[in-house]
């Protein structure tokens, strides 16, 4: 999570979107800045306004940005992410799994410790049906700093890439993917909506 509060932006880092790469290259022009631990750099929409918000007080109204990964691709993402040589003694670890047991176990009513990743759009919504104000596709990285360019008057060319995942087959079945949009229709119809971005 980075706050822009001259530019009256609050970033927030959803999980596996490229924001470590993001934070990273802003970090240094932003005014607050949350790295560690984790639940507050990953922290979600309805956190910043309950918790955050009330706390800074900003002089002016802060938009919510963000971007979000196809629903698919970002399950994939986690699991590349958890297949790493470094973690494979730990129960969060996917070495050794399919793609389809991945996403099998993280439709289950209690996900196990690998599978347990939550979804985008509990970070990207908040009461009464209230989004982020400024939703951007992970494959679109042109749009995203063409917007954050603009925004922050700051230059994103250069923009190293970072915690890249290993490869790995990530085939899932039809009938995985067909739960998998039934169980979780608003990622997909947030990733829908931000073609491009979208306010």
């Amino acid at each position: 999570m980075m706050i822009f509060l001259r530019h009256g932006l609050a970033f927030l880092s959803v999980p596996k979107t490229g924001t470590h790469a993001y934070q990273a290259h802003l970090g240094g022009m932003a005014d607050i800045i949350f790295r560690h631990p984790q639940h507050l750099k990953h922290m979600g929409l309805r956190k910043l306004e309950q918790r955050i918000l009330p706390l800074i007080q900003p002089d002016r109204p802060l938009e919510t940005f963000a971007v979000i990964r196809e629903p698919v691709d970002w399950l994939g993402s986690w699991y590349r992410y958890r297949s790493r040589p470094e973690v494979r003694n730990r129960q969060s670890s996917t070495h050794g799994m399919s793609f389809d047991r991945f996403v099998e176990d993280y439709l289950s009513p209690a996900p196990p410790p690998h599978a347990a990743v939550g979804s985008q759009a509990n970070l990207l919504t908040a009461d009464a049906g209230k989004r982020v104000d400024h939703l951007y596709r992970y494959d679109y990285p042109s749009e995203i700093a063409r917007f954050l360019s603009a925004r922050l008057q700051a230059d994103l060319s250069g923009m190293a890439r970072l915690n890249v995942s290993p490869v790995a087959d990530l085939h899932l079945s039809d009938e995985l993917r067909q739960r998998l949009h039934e169980t979780q229709p608003q990622d997909f119809a947030l990733y829908q909506a931000a073609i491009g971005g979208c306010a």
